[in-house]
């Protein structure tokens, strides 16, 4: 399929030195139902990396947002959801699609998941206008996956790592089929974590392109959370990785470790202490489930 429509004006897939397209990042979900052991969500304004905002925007503020953003940086082309949460564990983010589709439907509508509820949700983002989606997926064994992935919360159930694994995987595999045969295109990331998954990233590759991915983006491991002792992966780790998975899928190469509430031109212009300099941060805690 063609995606060249999408390519030309998303940050996230082309990028490089040409880039003029910005994206507005939407930081509406506030709960996640898997733990993750190398993730540290957290909520202030100087810390460049997913999991972070500087907190939770309400959904009813989105016309708001959306307009002072564009007014700011009109380059904005996508409108991304990417947490702090997982942006399907809540409604917030198909709730806020909406309202962004119906206000600006010639943006971009991405969305970010972990892939554990994608199937069963993705008719309602369909029917609000997303047109890509990122799927986590840091593993394709169950052994491999129960260690990167602690919890997992599914139908109401806490599951530990190692009967969660599984499920996981094919769920996350599922949604991605579901979400390439109804056309969309799914860029699948994965955290490199030497020593933990660095040896299945061929094999992940080659079974998210089975199932219908269209581009792979390994992320390199900040050491935090469970993973804080951990060493993050050299150049030549990421070198060695990237060619591995150049053999199944094209590989992004300008990944900026974007926040959740991002705003503007990746590595050109940041908008966000504008846009979000002002919201205040929740009291609750992040969910797992």
């Amino acid at each position: 399929m063609d995606f060249s429509h999408l390519v030309r004006r998303h940050p996230c897939l082309g990028g490089g030195p040409e880039l003029r397209n910005g994206r507005l990042h939407l930081p509406v979900s506030p709960a996640c139902n898997l733990q993750c052991r190398f993730c540290q969500r957290g909520f202030n304004g100087v810390e460049e990396r997913p999991g972070v905002s500087r907190g939770i925007l309400p959904v009813a503020q989105v016309p708001g947002v959306l307009a002072r953003a564009l007014e700011l940086c009109p380059e904005i082309s996508v409108v991304g959801i990417a947490g702090p949460g997982d942006t399907l564990a809540t409604d917030h983010a198909v709730q806020a699609f909406r309202i962004v589709h119906q206000l600006q439907p010639g943006l971009i509508k991405c969305l970010s998941t972990n892939g554990l509820l994608l199937k069963e949700r993705l008719p309602e983002l369909l029917a609000v206008g997303v047109s890509t989606l990122t799927v986590t997926v840091n593993g394709i064994t169950p052994g491999t996956v129960a260690r990167v992935v602690a919890t997992v919360a599914l139908g109401g159930r806490r599951l530990d790592a190692a009967a969660g694994a599984g499920p996981l995987i094919m769920r996350q595999l599922a949604g991605i089929r579901a979400t390439a045969a109804a056309g969309l295109l799914v860029k699948v990331n994965m955290v490199l974590i030497p020593g933990v998954n660095d040896h299945e990233v061929a094999e992940t590759a080659r079974a998210v392109k089975e199932a219908g991915a269209w581009m792979f983006n390994l992320i390199p491991l900040l050491p935090q959370g469970a993973f804080s002792g951990l060493q993050a992966p050299s150049c030549a780790d990421l070198h060695a990785a990237r060619t591995a998975a150049e053999g199944h899928l094209p590989v992004f190469r300008h990944c900026q470790h974007c926040r959740a509430d991002a705003v503007g031109i990746p590595g050109v212009s940041d908008h966000s202490g504008e846009i979000y300099g002002s919201l205040g941060r929740p009291v609750e805690t992040f969910s797992h489930g």
